[in-house]
């Protein structure tokens, strides 16, 4: 393994996911409602901010399959990352920039921060199997969620400082110690980043790559139709997609709409932020300690052991009444969150073909936005038609439920690399292909 390549990976995290709590979780949205669009009414802000969200990750959604095919063609994964993070990192530096009623240009910048955000992270993920081999990817993979977690939390305990306590940075006010934050931001992406745009692993390029982006385009296109065609024979690789769907959607709706259930429950604010860093911080040694769980006892067991504990959160949040069990939930939370993001993208590497992990991992970013969009979809619906959002809250279990049953049935082998590998010995059984001999290798 490349030890400097690694680590530039690792730190990658760290850069990018100052971006996720300060900008996407804990500053914009109040930013938003309060500065860009104050000449608004609160519920059309509210409104206008749901809707941007989505048209970016939609953008993304779209974007990332094909351009995952031209970064696995090309070889290239390391360069296409660098173009995505430097558009998000100047996004992110123009919402310093935002003044009051400018609700139009705050919505543009944050579409083109999420592409730069999210397209990036398709070609990030996507460097994992070229880096690390399959018995180590568990752990890897875990370091970088790890690393994400503090490198976050440090940056936006720095970033409520100068929010709240402008003057000690020599700003005036609140306000512009906000426009200081989203710099910050801007800046710690940027240079944490620098490692990985110099150590980038590169392949070689495909010997019929074209000269043009037209051609690259075309082929590209040709190579999204091919992979839905095949797909079908990946059966692991398909189960372990349909999984995803499901517990992604659990998580990501807890992630989107954990702030706003605190709040309804009369839960306040800072304790509402308290809270969130106090996910960042217990997440870095439990992400770090339950990877090497999962190298040790397999992704797949500790992904469904932490789903679990998604269910028991799911259970405690529908009885919770004080701050005191908000942040005991926050805690919870961050035990499990990045050991279960980051075994499910260490068992997607595994169940993927070799060689074309940028147009799978892009085929898994689409997939998993379109599907996300049921989680919240029910969270508001059960809560409205019983009148409380403790039930909406307590409709989550589905998702993690469905997503363990699933997840039941996906065939992980030891020590392999490619999702054939594992489907074949599955035809081999007689379930997809024609009978033979049963094999002696243990499935995990």
């Amino acid at each position: 393994m490349n030890k400097k390549a690694i680590k530039a990976w690792i730190m990658y995290d760290w850069a990018n996911s100052a971006y996720a709590t300060t900008v996407l979780a804990a500053v914009l949205p109040v930013f938003y409602a309060s500065v860009a669009a104050a000449t608004l009414d609160t519920d059309t802000a509210a409104s206008y901010l749901a809707y941007t969200h989505s048209i970016g990750m939609l953008c993304v959604a779209l974007l990332t399959p094909l351009l995952g095919t031209l970064a696995d063609l090309s070889g290239r994964k390391g360069d296409f990352l660098r173009v995505f993070a430097i558009i998000g990192v100047l996004a992110t530096l123009g919402f310093s920039a935002i003044g009051e009623g400018d609700w139009f240009l705050a919505s543009a910048l944050l579409v083109i921060s999420t592409i730069g955000f999210a397209g990036g992270n398709t070609f990030y993920d996507a460097m994992l199997p070229d880096l690390v081999p399959v018995e180590r990817r568990d752990m890897i993979s875990s370091k970088g969620y790890a690393y994400g977690y503090i490198g976050g939390g440090l940056l936006l305990a720095v970033n409520m400082l100068m929010i709240q306590q402008p003057g000690w940075f020599g700003m005036s006010s609140t306000l512009a110690g906000t426009r200081l934050a989203f710099i910050s931001v801007s800046l710690w992406w940027l240079l944490f980043s620098i490692p990985i745009f110099r150590h980038a692993p590169r392949r070689p390029a495909s010997p019929d790559m074209p000269g043009s982006w037209k051609g690259y385009a075309a082929m590209g296109v040709r190579r999204l139709r091919q992979t839905f065609r095949q797909m079908r024979r990946f059966p692991q690789l398909i189960r372990m997609l349909v999984a995803f769907w499901f517990f992604n959607d659990g998580i990501n709706t807890i992630i989107l709409m954990a702030t706003i259930y605190g709040t309804s429950i009369g839960i306040g604010t800072a304790d509402l932020m308290l809270a969130l860093l106090l996910t960042q911080f217990i997440g870095f040694p439990c992400t770090l300690l339950l990877g090497a769980w999962a190298q040790r006892w397999g992704a797949k067991q500790v992904l469904i052991v932490s789903l679990s504990v998604y269910i028991c959160i799911v259970i405690l949040g529908y009885f919770m009444t004080q701050a005191i069990h908000f942040y005991v939930l926050a805690g919870l939370v961050g035990v499990v969150q990045g050991v279960s993001q980051s075994t499910a993208r260490s068992l997607f590497s595994n169940l993927m073909p070799a060689g074309r992990t940028g147009e799978y991992f892009g085929f898994v970013n689409i997939t998993g936005k379109f599907s996300s969009i049921f989680g919240p979809f029910v969270f508001g619906y059960v809560g409205q038609i019983m009148g409380s959002t403790r039930w909406g809250i307590l409709s989550l279990i589905f998702f993690f439920v469905a997503g363990i049953a699933v997840l039941l049935t996906v065939k992980v082998q030891k020590g392999m690399q490619d999702a054939a590998l594992a489907d074949q010995e599955e035809g081999r059984n007689g379930s997809f292909g024609a009978p033979g001999k049963s094999s002696n290798v243990r499935f995990t």
